[in-house]
């Protein structure tokens, strides 16, 4: 086994040991409780990241997109988790979608 299947493999167990710790703490957690609100924002902070960098060093297909679109879609998608009650999956939904339309506009 080379180096990086080696790297590879113990990153997957020690993501598998991370995910059946933090099932087996979300059980026994209160959902304010101070270590879950912390893993949240994490989460969400990762996230920011990811689209952060998506946006400003495009790869792959979405370095097509121009950048008023992909900016557009950051705008709607703000907006809607503002609007929404902070809920995520919509509005990365809609972020998407009026990513999307701007790119077929802008064409």
């Amino acid at each position: 086994m080379s180096a990086a299947d080696t790297a590879l493999l113990l990153a997957a167990l020690v993501m598998l040991a991370l995910r059946a710790l933090g099932v087996a703490l979300a059980g026994a957690l209160r959902p304010e409780h101070p270590f879950i609100t912390w893993a949240a924002m994490v989460s969400q902070a990762t996230l920011a990241a990811l689209v952060t960098l998506a946006i400003a060093v495009p790869a792959g297909a979405l370095a097509a997109v121009p950048l008023p679109a992909r900016l557009g879609g950051v705008v709607a998608g703000v907006a809607a988790l503002l609007l929404g009650r902070e809920r995520l999956l919509p509005a990365l939904g809609l972020g998407l979608a009026a990513m999307l339309l701007l790119r077929w506009a802008l064409a």
